[in-house]
């Protein structure tokens, strides 16, 4: 029993030792983590304890013992509150319809992009398309206003097209919000998205190109059999990530293109619990509009990593 003892502590004495020669090799390498280790538990950990609002009537001024304790009351108060599944519905249609455009056409885009031989050509292209990622969506919003307004030019092109005989109120009309949220999305994002899908495809070892060119394989070919398989685990982690962000869609681009006509198509989750929440004082029932919307994000987020790694073999832990 002895001699069996020891054989086991053999091993784990042989990796303990291992494991501090590497971390003393790496020593400075972990150092410099520390400050990132550090600025993750301040701002993404610590406010965690401010989730206790949630179960509390919260009065600002008052110490963290001082408060009353409510229970579940505020989340009673979200389920039963209409508005929330109007908002919860915008929010799931926008960010559905965000997630189809704004995942497809960038990959589409990064495979084209990649069969353009002009080196002059295709770095001129990629410059333009990811410009707009740097611009802020206060201008965004205020070029797609001006674009779509009754005298902008989008009426005015299709007036002189006679597509139309009068110019149409795009931003008044409800049920073309969400398209319009969507394309301005596309178009600011495509170019950067572009380049996590470029920088896997450069990954792409030229010989499978070369013998797919002997084996007779056209550029389509090419790109169906070899550059998307290639890119598949990229293309899958990164869809995995978004669906987990499915109702943590932000507010901006909702806040900034909304409008009083609108506003049934246009309030969020995160603008319900700005408008709501702080907007109004209750804290507290804030607090639990993000809670909801942080669990939600986690078990979607498990969800679709189990899904993709038993159909796929892919996940992100």
């Amino acid at each position: 029993m002895a001699a069996v003892t020891t054989e086991i502590k053999a091993p784990v004495k042989r990796v303990k030792k291992q494991f501090w020669n590497v971390f003393f090799q790496q020593r400075y390498l972990y150092l410099m983590s520390l400050p990132f280790i550090a600025w993750a538990f301040v701002f993404n950990y610590l406010p965690l304890w401010g989730w206790t609002m949630a179960f509390q009537k919260f009065k600002p001024g008052r110490s963290f013992f001082d408060q009353e304790w409510v229970g579940l009351q505020y989340f009673k108060e979200l389920f039963h509150d209409p508005q929330f599944y109007l908002v919860l519905r915008n929010t799931l249609a926008m960010s559905t319809m965000g997630l189809v455009a704004g995942f497809t056409i960038p990959i589409f885009f990064a495979v084209v992009l990649n069969e353009v031989r002009a080196m002059a050509v295709k770095r001129f292209v990629q410059t333009v398309s990811y410009l707009p990622h740097f611009v802020s969506w206060v201008v965004v919003a205020g070029i797609v206003t001006k674009m779509l307004a009754t005298d902008g030019a989008v009426n005015g092109l299709l007036m002189s097209l006679h597509i139309i005989d009068q110019p149409i109120q795009y931003m008044a009309k409800g049920n073309l919000f969400w398209y319009i949220v969507t394309a301005s999305d596309v178009w600011k994002e495509m170019g950067w998205n572009t380049i996590i899908y470029l920088a896997a495809i450069a990954g792409i070892g030229p010989e499978l190109y070369e013998a797919a060119k002997v084996d007779g394989a056209n550029r389509l070919q090419q790109m169906w059999n070899i550059t998307l398989p290639g890119i598949r685990s990229t293309i899958i982690i990164l869809l995995i990530i978004n669906i987990g962000h499915l109702v943590s869609i932000g507010f901006e681009k909702q806040f900034l293109l909304g409008n009083p006509l609108v506003s049934d198509y246009s309030q969020v989750l995160d603008l319900y619990a700005l408008n709501y929440g702080l907007g109004m004082g209750r804290f507290s029932f804030g607090t639990a509009i993000n809670i909801f919307n942080s669990l939600i994000s986690v078990i979607l987020l498990l969800v679709a990593n189990g899904i993709f790694k038993k159909v796929t073999k892919e996940s992100i832990f």
